[in-house]
């Protein structure tokens, strides 16, 4: 069968080196700032049982997802999330463990979906969370995180910005604000978290055929939208059960504005994450001009490790996948320029200095240094042109003269300098 019988499964991308380097960047920002706030990281298993995640999502969740029965006949799933796999992990391990606890990880994640601009079926992302801490310091660490992962990257607040709000504040503004019923709060809730992507009549049609709102509710319910900040929503809701429930979100403002991320963040009443484990402050993080996907979600969820067995503990953390965050910093122009780089070539002039060369080589690869040479006898030209695509930065010659006087050449490719060196100098 032909090669080109074997195609690569929609949704999944290949990484040869330039890609893998991309990629790799992305890592070492978000792996170097994690660390810089103090969390440690962890992984987990790729595939998972079924009902980790029907038991947090419920069964409609499985159409979006990688799963089968295993030669063991257990219902098992590829990761389409690492909370879940998080929340079984501490479940086993939280008792005995230091509170808070920093955690971060990069898995590769799977969703059988739609392939789409900036959502494939296969992506990485950067989780963080903090367990065990209820104080709302600890949801705007998290934020900080985030940002700060973007701007490691070099996205600054001209570029992104952070919608964040708080399903406590939301629940008082729709119950006591706009008198939204407790059998209409879940169909209310879903239908903010589309309400930017349907056209405003077709939202006002939901409303009240799934909310069982009347005109005016759904009249009071648009307008929360159009209030910017945390003033505003109070000016216009004056209600006790709204002030009690903006004292959170209003704390948590200020951390962010003590560390210099204010520019960064503005309250987006409409910001209230699909999930229903969501339990407090969510937030979603986009690009400025709007053209893109959610970079990064994610909020406080204090009830996840107990849905699946673990202890009752508070927890936030967020989500940051690789596509989106991508395409933004191409677009931006901050993607990496890809280099092939070597530090050293190694020529070889005659086949009787094959094995000098090679002892040579691996003495310097035992010094931390990358080196290459041909495999076969070549030309010295074609060796040389060979080194130019290698990218590497300086070339040994090992020839015949060489050699009776004990020394190699070493020539600079940047400059084209060359000095006779005795080979044990190198390293």
């Amino acid at each position: 069968m032909a090669s080109s019988d074997f195609r690569r499964l929609p949704g999944f991308r290949d990484f040869p080196p330039e890609e893998l380097a991309f990629r790799a960047h992305l890592f070492r920002a978000w792996r170097a700032v994690a660390r810089r706030y103090g969390f440690l990281e962890y992984d987990g298993p790729p595939l998972e049982p079924l009902e980790l995640y029907t038991e947090k999502s419920g069964d409609e969740i499985v159409g979006q997802l990688y799963n089968f029965t295993d030669k063991g006949d257990r219902q098992v799933s590829l990761r389409p999330e690492m909370t879940p796999s998080l929340a079984r992990i501490l479940g086993e391990h939280a008792r005995s463990m230091p509170k808070p606890i920093r955690w971060f990880s990069i898995p590769q994640l799977f969703r059988y979906e739609r392939q789409q601009r900036g959502r494939l079926r296969e992506h990485f992302q950067w989780n963080v969370d903090i367990v065990g801490e209820d104080d709302v310091s600890a949801d705007a660490e998290v934020l900080a995180v985030a940002i700060d992962g973007l701007r490691e990257l070099g996205l600054g607040a001209e570029d992104v910005r952070a919608r964040v709000s708080d399903r406590r504040l939301l629940t008082a503004l729709l119950r006591d604000g706009v008198g939204v019923p407790e059998d209409g709060m879940d169909a209310a809730f879903a239908l903010i978290d589309k309400v930017e992507r349907m056209p405003e009549e077709v939202a006002r049609e939901k409303l009240a055929a799934d909310a069982g709102l009347d005109p005016a509710q759904v009249d009071a319910l648009l307008k929360l939208f159009e209030l910017e900040g945390l003033d505003d929503i109070r000016a216009a809701h004056p209600e006790a059960s709204v002030a009690e429930a903006a004292a959170p979100l209003d704390a948590y403002l200020g951390h962010l504005e003590a560390m210099g991320l204010g520019d960064f963040v503005e309250v987006d009443l409409t910001i209230v994450r699909g999930l229903a484990y969501y339990t407090g402050i969510v937030f979603e993080l986009f690009d400025r001009q709007g053209e893109l996907r959610a970079i990064c979600g994610g909020g406080r969820y204090d009830r996840l490790l107990e849905l699946v067995g673990g202890d009752p503990m508070p927890a936030v953390g967020f989500g940051m996948g690789d596509v989106v965050l991508g395409e933004l910093l191409r677009e931006r122009a901050l993607a990496p320029d890809y280099e092939r780089t070597l530090d050293y070539y190694v020529v070889v002039i005659g086949e009787e200095q094959g094995p000098a060369a090679r002892g040579l080589a691996h003495r310097l690869r035992d010094a931390g240094h990358s080196v290459a040479y041909e495999f076969r006898d070549r030309s010295v030209g074609k060796q040389f042109k060979s080194a130019g695509t290698e990218g590497a930065r300086s070339v040994i010659v090992l020839g015949p003269e060489e050699a009776a006087k004990g020394v190699v050449v070493l020539r600079d490719m940047a400059s084209g300098e060359e000095e006779r060196v005795p080979p044990e100098s190198l390293g």
